[in-house]
């Protein structure tokens, strides 16, 4: 499955907006990508986390568990440890810092698969897979759905994405001329189609 193939299920699934978005990370955008839409058909999600899947099998080996960040990463968590026939669990933000809640654990040792939905500068994954060590688990690889950063950012481990996609970002002070005037919206759950 190539770029152009992922980029049409995301286009298909209204999930790649086109406009002027506030990110996350405070910098601003022509683009965004909203995974859930992607994930809310359960076909199409089998389907893209069905190839990252096989990549894993092929580039990493066998995995004993999948742990992904909440929120994004939790329905992509699922679905991978499906397509890889092992558990799935995921780490939330408490106090600020990803950690284990609801009876999760991780067995000592046992070789992690850490699953994300989207990477732009890898940032939670890093925190993630500080968490999946801190709770004993032996960290074989890292994956997501979409590589915002096009190989760029380093989350420690190998990372394979089911596509590498750059989209432009610029710090508030250097929007270009052409966003300036348009309403910056930050994405997520609300107001967004």
């Amino acid at each position: 499955m190539d770029t152009n193939t992922v980029l049409n299920h995301f286009r298909d699934s209204e999930a790649l907006l086109e406009g002027h978005f506030l990110l996350s990370s405070g910098l601003h955008s022509r683009a965004y990508l909203q995974c859930a839409r992607v994930l809310m058909n359960p076909e199409r999600a089998a389907l893209l986390c069905g190839e990252v899947a096989r990549r894993v099998k092929e580039e990493l080996g066998p995995v004993d568990l999948v742990v992904s960040p909440a929120m994004g990463g939790v329905i992509v968590g699922y679905e991978m440890a499906r397509q890889l026939g092992v558990d799935g669990i995921f780490a939330e933000r408490v106090d600020g810092t990803l950690t284990l809640r609801r009876g999760f654990d991780i067995p000592k040792g046992a070789k992690v698969l850490m699953v994300e939905d989207i990477v732009t500068t890898g940032l939670s994954s890093r925190e993630c897979i500080d968490c999946i060590r801190e709770w004993g688990g032996e960290v074989v690889g890292a994956t997501c759905l979409i590589d915002r950063s096009n190989g760029k950012a380093d989350v420690g481990v190998p990372l394979i994405a089911l596509a590498k996609f750059e989209v432009e970002t610029f710090d508030a002070d250097n929007v270009p001329d052409d966003l300036k005037d348009i309403p910056a919206i930050k994405p997520g759950s609300r107001g967004l189609k």
